[in-house]
């Protein structure tokens, strides 16, 4: 099989692509963290599946950088052509790698309806210009938001091949427009952000809803899937484990700050007297933790008020 030289700046990140025994499925882990130079961006996960008559991708990793490197490891293991990219949901780690597949593929990018909404925002064009100036030279003037070509509401299928692909919107949880991928003949379930196994969740976007958010973790968990592979973190053949990690993280949260707000505690009075010792060492911590907990108290202030 030819594969082909990356066209955009070089990365010296792990993008291996791991083989999910006996299911034609394999995925690029990302590296645990805040995308940062150090890293090059790669904190996301993705993956692709091959069906004899195509491959179907899921995310695009976090620059178009490594939105190629997917590609390349896709050409190292088959020739059949990239057929669809899902697009998880539209967060800044996830999307930009879609446009190496839009430039070099041809292939049919198919996003959850409520991305609508952040398409051409000014939240969109802020984050690149943040992107841009955290990671130059892999996020740069030429970088941009690649559209889907297809948007789909509650749930579509997919069929390729000898696999069905069943997409489910989840949101609104950790974005409006999550997307978890089931894998019909082998039970693989792609959870995209819905699951974090060994980072702490990031929980302060304004459209984030933690409520809906334990509800799909609980669906998830009811798939009882053969194999998961969450958007950050090692993916799985245990998802009951990986889905408690996040679940209870969420939780701990939404108790906490409930029972300042129910005791009109304010948020800084609430955060301090809590105990987070179980979390404190858990990769991202420092960097979302308060912020994900003040994102949690404002949800719930308004929830019950």
């Amino acid at each position: 099989m030819t594969v082909p030289n990356n066209p955009y700046p070089s990365v010296t990140v792990d993008t291996t692509a791991h083989p999910v025994d006996g299911a034609d499925t394999w995925y690029v882990v990302g590296l645990s963290g805040i995308p940062s130079s150090d890293n090059q961006g790669h904190t996301s996960n993705a993956g692709f599946v091959t069906t004899g008559d195509g491959v179907v991708v899921y995310d695009a990793l976090g620059t178009p950088s490594l939105g190629f490197e997917l590609i390349r490891r896709i050409r190292e293991v088959t020739d059949e052509p990239i057929r669809y990219v899902i697009a998880g949901h539209y967060h800044a780690d996830h999307i930009y790698g879609l446009q190496a597949f839009a430039d070099h593929t041809g292939a049919h990018i198919i996003g959850q309806e409520l991305a609508k909404s952040y398409l051409d925002s000014g939240t969109a064009r802020q984050r690149l210009a943040q992107r841009r100036d955290v990671l130059f030279p892999w996020v740069d003037e030429n970088t941009r938001v690649v559209h889907p070509d297809e948007f789909f509401d509650a749930e579509h299928t997919l069929k390729l091949g000898d696999k069905t692909f069943r997409l489910l919107h989840a949101g609104p949880a950790h974005s409006l427009d999550d997307v978890i991928m089931v894998i019909e003949e082998t039970g693989v379930v792609f959870a995209g952000d819905i699951v974090f196994d060994g980072r702490l969740p990031f929980v302060g976007d304004d459209d984030v809803n933690t409520r809906n958010w334990i509800d799909r973790l609980d669906m998830v968990q009811e798939m009882d899937p053969s194999f998961l592979i969450p958007g950050h973190g090692d993916a799985t053949r245990h998802a009951a484990r990986a889905v408690s990690f996040t679940r209870g993280y969420l939780r701990d949260l939404r108790e906490t700050m409930a029972d300042a707000v129910e005791n009109f505690l304010s948020f800084d009075e609430a955060y301090d007297a809590a105990d987070w010792s179980k979390y404190e060492n858990v990769t991202a911590f420092a960097e979302t933790h308060r912020r994900n907990a003040s994102a949690v108290f404002l949800e719930i202030e308004s929830e019950m008020f």
